[in-house]
């Protein structure tokens, strides 16, 4: 582990909140924002209102339950979404960049020396891990709603929606590895063209049954609750699926920054869903009871005619693709922030654009995402199963956010305890209630995304305590580089080169660098004792990258900083360090790699079942040559025996 990059919280000069310093203009970056940020949240329309009536909650057709509906589908959107996200989180920026890890590492800063800080950090964890789950299930739900469209044109269509679902899936998986770079210049257009099409088709509803707009009132909402009380309770995990992804526009906030964001939403996402929502409840309020129950099977394609159905299906099988093209690369960036906070083994990761270093492709992590939701599908068979599923893993990481933005206005924002407590009270109980009512899913479906998220939070701490473990039994032995420079000085032969020994602490001996001088007896000419640091921000000031010191006899220790956003890519970082002990050629310089071997022991650590996931994870990490770029043909590596 000592080829490991280390997490350092030392603070470092970064862009300017809002992404990667963004150039373009905020409507061009708002634009953008469209095609790839709002993808989740604007397919929701497909089975959101749908799942109220016809899912399990059992909520009765008439115009009062619709109104009650509509209006929690708007006050939900409001608070959740426009206020509590948009508004309040994504001022809650890591230097740019948004999303449970970024707020974690944001909280952690300031409470780094408090006893319950670790409270906030397994908070974070777990959100971060049940978005694996959302990430599988998104895909699904997503494409199979699009696709049973197709049974709205004609019924006999039925028994070719999983077949082409499924089709569309894989497809989606395999096209992973030539990136977003082509396909993304059509995300864009394609969702504004998406986005028009519904709220035109929901204005013309609205047109035709304007009663619907009473539904702004929030007395229907809560009308609602004194006609069904526990219906309308367990309605809530129906409803709550209209404001899934609300969590992604906070983890997607580095990509486009808060301001083109916030224009997006604002200024057309919102209005445009809104409008839909509205549409889709006037249409079943003007229609005739038995037309209405009909209708109410798969709303959104009913608010077209006939003849606009078929390209309807087509239009809205295109956005739910790239909805799920959007969560997938999501669930990329979180292990990429994971890797580098060192909670995830290193993994193969791949740079699909030339000039955007965000797209990224990890192979592991796609195949297992493609596995996963092709077994969601081929289980659960249609979408509105898939509902009980969906939403517990969303609202569960909302209901952390919610809690650990009431640390961050205390601890962080320094806000008096009278101003903070009420806000955060009124989105824990909105929050609250939705996981609450999610929670009733659990027997049918909904353990789902609670079990992957639970091995994933199980996956992520073994590895992060694992590290810690070594690193502590890695010191112990320890020698100080000091008297080692001293001592090997006149006791090794000097060869012509450079060689570069990794190291995951800047004290002490790499164990590399001893098993070396004791089987080869020879020491280059230069020794340069390199270490990672991987800091809690996203970025770091290339100025700043690198720093190292003359130890002299030809002995130096170096450190490159990185951000957890940032690619580590040591060649080219050693290319720009030329201050310790001249330039640095790849071709006449050596890479020394130390590779540990677990033994399980009796020292207080861990459980030896956590030790035996740990070793598992470590012996299939990605190789440290991969992940800091090394040159394959100048890598050394030497091997120890570790007890944890």
């Amino acid at each position: 582990m000592s080829d490991t990059p280390a997490l350092d919280p030392s603070p470092a000069h970064h862009p300017p909140a809002g992404g990667k310093g963004h150039s373009a203009s905020n409507t061009a970056l708002a634009v953008g924002a469209i095609g790839i940020v709002f993808g989740d949240i604007g397919t929701s329309p497909l089975y959101a209102f749908r799942e109220t009536f016809v899912g399990r909650s059992t909520v009765q057709l008439d115009t009062a339950h619709v109104l009650g509906v509509i209006s929690l589908i708007f006050w939900s959107m409001t608070l959740v979404v426009a206020i509590q996200y948009v508004t309040i989180l994504m001022r809650a920026d890591n230097k740019g960049q948004g999303g449970s890890l970024a707020l974690v590492a944001l909280i952690s800063r300031s409470l780094s020396k408090s006893k319950y800080g670790w409270i906030a950090v397994l908070l974070g964890v777990f959100a971060t891990s049940l978005f694996y789950g959302d990430s599988m299930i998104t895909p699904a739900i997503s494409v199979l709603s699009a696709v049973e469209g197709l049974t709205v044109v004609d019924p006999g269509f039925q028994r070719f929606v999983i077949p082409i679902a499924l089709a569309l899936l894989v497809f989606l998986f395999v096209l992973q590895k030539r990136g977003t770079a082509k396909v993304g210049a059509l995300f864009a257009p394609v969702m504004i063209v998406y986005f028009t099409v519904i709220a035109a088709l929901g204005t013309w509803q609205i047109i035709q049954t304007p009663t619907i707009l009473w539904a702004l009132n929030p007395y229907h909402a809560v009308n609602f609750f004194v006609l069904d009380g526990w219906f309308a309770f367990l309605a809530l995990g129906s409803v709550v699926l209209a404001v899934t992804g609300s969590e992604a526009l906070y983890s997607d906030m580095g990509h486009f920054g808060r301001g083109p964001m916030r224009l997006s939403w604002f200024g057309f996402v919102m209005p445009c869903l809104l409008l839909n929502y509205f549409g889709q409840g006037a249409m079943v309020i003007g229609l005739p009871a038995a037309e209405a129950a009909e209708a109410i099977q798969n709303p959104f394609f009913f608010l077209a005619s006939e003849e606009y159905r078929l390209p309807l299906v087509i239009l809205a099988t295109v956005a739910t693709f790239i909805a799920s093209q959007a969560v997938i690369s999501g669930a990329f960036s979180i292990t990429q922030q994971a890797i580098q906070m060192g909670y995830i083994p290193r993994l193969n990761i791949r740079h699909t654009s030339e000039t955007e270093g965000g797209q990224i492709y990890i192979p592991a992590v796609n195949w297992a995402l493609m596995v996963a939701v092709i077994i969601l599908v081929l289980t659960f068979q249609n979408s509105s199963n898939l509902a009980n599923a969906y939403g517990i893993a969303v609202t569960g990481a909302v209901t952390i956010d919610t809690l650990l933005m009431a640390v961050l206005l205390v601890g962080v924002w320094k806000w008096k305890w009278w101003y903070a407590a009420p806000v955060v009270l009124v989105f824990l109980i909105v929050d609250g209630a939705y996981f609450a009512a999610n929670l009733t899913k659990v027997p049918d479906g909904g353990w789902f995304p609670l079990l992957v998220g639970l091995i994933a939070f199980g996956l992520l701490t073994t590895w992060a305590r694992g590290r810690k473990l070594m690193r502590e039994r890695m010191s112990e032995v320890a020698l100080p580089m000091e008297i080692f420079a001293k001592s090997a000085k006149n006791s090794a032969l000097r060869v012509p080169g450079t060689a570069i020994f990794m190291a995951s602490s800047t004290a002490g001996v790499p164990s590399a660098l001893l098993h070396n001088i004791k089987h080869n007896k020879v020491l280059h000419e230069r020794v340069v004792i390199l270490t990672v640091d991987i800091a809690d921000v996203p970025y770091v000031d290339p100025a700043e990258r690198c720093e190292f010191t003359d130890m002299g006899d030809g002995f130096y220790r170096a450190v490159l900083h990185y951000g957890f956003m940032e690619e580590t890519d040591v060649p080219e970082g050693l290319i720009r360090m030329d201050r310790c002990g001249g330039e640095f050629d790849m071709m006449h310089t050596s890479f020394f790699l130390s590779r540990q071997t677990l033994l399980a022991s009796d020292k207080p650590g861990m459980p030896i079942w956590r030790e035996k996931i740990f070793a598992w994870m470590l012996r299939n990490s990605a190789s440290a040559m991969d992940f800091f770029k090394l040159p394959t043909n100048r890598v050394v590596e030497l091997g120890s025996q570790v007890e944890i």
